[in-house]
């Protein structure tokens, strides 16, 4: 009997240090990946104020600034990340991490380039409040994908059909320039999201809980997508609350 209840009392401590090693990892992990994210905001921040010093000058386009923002070389700027992010989520894994981590930067940059004409159409003060509302936002859901033990894995088909049907019905409005096609847009992707970004916090945890006995390698390339989704669902809410609460430099 004494040697059943010492056995139990082993393994209940081997349990507890495990669960503990658990822990300690998944809040590293989880701290690597909003590191990354928030080092390509930064980034991307950081190049669309950049650009738009450049294009702008006394409150006039500059010769760079009517090349970027009226001649074919913004439909470049507005594809390009697009194409790019699609073909990074494909090849990921088959890159180095120090690569991986460098072509997420250069996604970040161009990404920056590609929306800095925000600075054009909205003013400074609802810009920044407009970020700060998406970060409080984003930090709420993220926490709740985080925290919950509810099963989100049930709403990411749902929700990746809605994302296709956002991407078409915007290069769709591209050219219809539907007022209330582009309102309808803008509730359904704030919608759309803040439930990614639930679902895609929960994904990254259930990611390094299933592949923390992998190695470090592989699990730095699932560090850099997490983030790499992340930082898509926050830029996406910034830019679809951005139309319902910018103010315009008109």
């Amino acid at each position: 009997m004494a040697e059943n209840d010492t056995l139990r009392q082993a393994q209940a401590r081997t349990g507890a240090a495990t669960r503990a090693d658990i822990d300690v990892g998944l809040r590293d992990y989880m701290s690597k990946v909003y590191g990354i994210m928030a080092t390509g905001m930064a980034v991307t921040a950081f190049f669309a104020l950049g650009l738009n010093m450049l294009a702008v000058q006394n409150g006039q386009l500059t010769e760079l600034g009517r090349a970027v923002y009226m001649s074919p070389l913004k439909w470049v700027l507005m594809f390009a990340p697009l194409l790019v992010v699609f073909a990074f989520g494909a090849a990921v894994y088959r890159l180095s991490t120090q690569a991986a981590t460098l072509i997420f930067y250069g996604f970040a940059a161009l990404m920056g380039m590609s929306i800095s004409w925000i600075f054009l159409r909205y003013t400074g003060t609802s810009i920044a409040s407009t970020f700060f509302a998406t970060a409080a936002a984003f930090a709420g859901l993220s926490l709740y994908g985080y925290t919950t033990k509810r099963d989100l894995s049930g709403m990411g088909t749902f929700l990746m059909m809605g994302l296709i049907g956002l991407i078409v019905a915007s290069i769709v409005n591209i050219f219809l320039q539907s007022g209330a096609m582009q309102f309808a847009i803008s509730v359904i992707g704030v919608l759309i999201f803040a439930g990614l970004t639930a679902y895609d916090t929960q994904q990254i945890k259930n990611t390094y809980l299933q592949l923390r006995d992998s190695n470090r390698e592989f699990l730095g390339k699932a560090a850099i997508l997490g983030a790499l989704n992340l930082y898509l669902d926050f830029l996406n809410l910034f830019m679809f609350l951005l139309q319902f609460m910018g103010s315009s430099n008109d």
